[in-house]
């Protein structure tokens, strides 16, 4: 697994000047509501289609911006995807609220009985959000290779897939948080730089992942060289 490359490898490709900066100006135009209906969506779906260029070992992943169409449908179905695995954090929210609400018209203290259930809705919430980010990844990773949004709930294939590729899955979780940090440097650019900074990360997460689906499946003659199994090296790097 080549993690520096996961950070540089945008900037090998020979136009990638001017698909950063669509990138870039598609994720500051998402601040503009109903906008970002639009506009977010096909930056996800964009995502995925890199994601899964680096998968089968593509030179030059970064794909050219050629489908704004059929990005928009792969952005919109992973969106659905994660707005259903959040649906327990939905419900447990509305529980807590709802049992808020009747200790507010009940007679006597019930601040005891309101606290207890608030924070065993907001731990089980925590519980579950941490488990949607190791899990999500996965399932997004199977959608961006099959296009079937049934990949998201096909969970066998996805546990086996983060626990046959464990340490290349969680450092790429890691990596990808990282990345997300370092995008937001991105502000001391005039404020706007942080959106082109966002994209960049939104490409390094997509090169980490792409990589472990890469190393999870074996290289046909007609693909390119493995990027390697993770080692002290790349990890140093």
């Amino acid at each position: 697994m080549d993690i520096g490359k996961s950070f540089t490898y945008m900037f090998d490709d020979e136009d990638w000047v001017s698909k950063l900066a669509i990138g870039g100006l598609l994720a500051l135009v998402s601040i503009i509501p109903l906008v970002n209906l639009f506009t977010g969506f096909v930056l996800i779906g964009y995502a995925l289609r890199t994601m899964k260029n680096v998968a089968e070992r593509k030179d030059r992943p970064l794909p050219n911006w050629d489908d704004w169409g059929g990005d928009w449908i792969r952005g919109l179905m992973v969106s659905l995807g994660a707005l259903i695995y959040s649906i327990p954090i939905w419900v447990l929210m509305g529980f807590a609220w709802i049992v808020k609400a009747i200790a507010g018209y009940s007679e006597g203290d019930a601040s005891v009985i309101v606290g207890i259930c608030m924070t065993g809705a907001s731990c089980l919430s925590s519980l579950w959000g941490l488990a949607e980010a190791i899990v999500l990844p996965a399932a997004i990773v199977k959608y961006a290779m099959t296009g079937d949004f049934s990949s998201f709930f096909r969970f066998n294939e996805i546990f086996r897939f983060i626990g046959e590729n464990f340490s290349n899955y969680i450092v790429a979780i890691l990596l990808a948080f990282a990345a997300e940090i370092i995008a937001g440097f991105g502000t001391i650019l005039c404020v706007i730089g942080v959106f082109f900074t966002y994209f960049w990360a939104v490409l390094v997460s997509s090169h980490l992942f792409g990589q472990v689906q890469a190393e999870a499946t074996p290289p046909t003659e007609t693909s390119g060289g493995s990027y390697g199994e993770l080692s002290e090296e790349s990890l140093s790097s």
